[in-house]
């Protein structure tokens, strides 16, 4: 396993993109913890495929280093990281069965085949597999030769990093659950070092121990699930986190008033604002309170998903999600509160800290 250094990385896919400072990566600074579980999450086009490629050696970056435990690995090719890749689409030889596809990474090591039967051995009753040991993996549903991808992926007691770009895309929604649930056990009983990619808040939040939200380029947060959910640093977080999303009003403020259209709400605090351009409210729709007193709304529509209902509504001009409980009722003359403690102010997209009232 390796702790995994981003020194200063930036990526542009071309001397021209370059010099006019058109980087696909802005730049990246951080460091991963051995033995971590990251997931990468963000929309097509965030930059995230393009770090994975950077950490796995396939891109090198236009700026910046790559470390492993210190180690500027940067001009190393793929072969030299000893890291393990799991692909979008399952890669197995159909020809082979499925302990030899397992067995194969270390076969071709040269690893002892009694070692190999181990390791083999010990991988199949993870992924729960060892009863298809001698079965080709022609003829296999996809899932199953996504499990032969993941195995094939951790049979390696060695390597510094098993990194995963879009693993369960194939997969039908039941087995991707069977499959999340799996990969976090195996997380915990092998220690490796992971690093996920996604673009499905689910996977990346039931799957990580730190998620690694990418927007437009760059990290906006990392942090645990909790943290992108109770404190989002960016109002992309906000929005891309919790189904639904985050509202986000337009604001301005005076000390601890914030003015929505002809409402005013008091904030726990007074935003440390100093000159900006554009000042937005975030509040989950969770933490939205209706009822018969506070501020009016108009409803617009009620979306029944089962165990909790979504009310559409119109809060001073402006359009406003609430999720109440599935018998909880909706008054006829709606009104709206907010949980002071659960309202972030934003500046120019970006959470603003708040002075303690006295």
């Amino acid at each position: 396993m390796a702790r995994i250094g981003l020194d200063h990385i930036r990526h542009a896919y071309s001397d021209a993109a370059k010099a006019a400072g058109d980087y696909a990566l802005k730049e990246v600074h951080h460091d991963w913890e051995d033995g971590g579980a990251y997931a990468l999450l963000g929309p097509s086009g965030c930059g995230k495929t393009t770090l994975l490629n950077i950490i796995s050696g396939l891109l090198t970056p236009s700026d910046g280093r790559i470390l492993f435990d210190g180690r500027d690995v940067t001009d190393l090719p793929t072969e030299q990281r000893n890291i393990a890749q799991v692909f979008q689409f399952p890669v197995v030889y159909d020809t082979m069965s499925v302990f030899d596809n397992l067995a194969f990474p270390l076969r071709n090591r040269h690893v002892p085949e009694a070692e190999v039967k181990a390791r083999v051995d010990e991988i199949l009753q993870m992924i729960d597999l060892a009863p298809m040991a001698k079965r080709r993996a022609e003829g296999l549903t996809a899932d199953l030769k996504q499990k032969i991808s993941l195995g094939r992926g951790l049979v390696r007691s060695d390597v510094n990093a098993i990194l995963f770009d879009e693993p369960l895309t194939v997969i039908d929604p039941y087995m991707k659950w069977v499959l999340r649930s799996q990969l976090k056990r195996l997380h915990r009983q092998s220690g490796f070092t992971m690093v996920y990619v996604t673009h499905d808040q689910t996977e990346a939040l039931t799957f990580a121990d730190k998620v690694v939200v990418m927007h437009d380029g760059q990290i906006v947060q990392i942090g645990t699930p909790a943290d992108l959910f109770e404190r989002p640093s960016h109002t992309f977080v906000g929005y891309f986190i919790g189904s639904p999303g985050m509202n986000l009003l337009p604001v301005t403020v005076e000390g601890q008033t914030a003015h929505v259209g002809g409402e005013q709400i008091v904030l726990s605090g007074a935003p440390k604002i100093g000159t900006s351009s554009k000042l937005e409210l975030g509040i989950r729709p969770e933490f939205v309170r209706l009822g018969t007193e506070g501020m009016p709304v108009t409803i617009s529509k009620v979306e029944d998903i089962g165990r909790q209902k979504i009310v559409r509504a119109d809060f001073a001009g402006q359009p406003i999600a609430i999720v109440l409980a599935e018998d909880e009722p909706i008054p006829a003359d709606a009104r709206v509160t907010f949980d002071s403690q659960a309202i972030g102010i934003f500046a120019d997209s970006w959470r603003v800290e708040t002075e303690a009232s006295a």
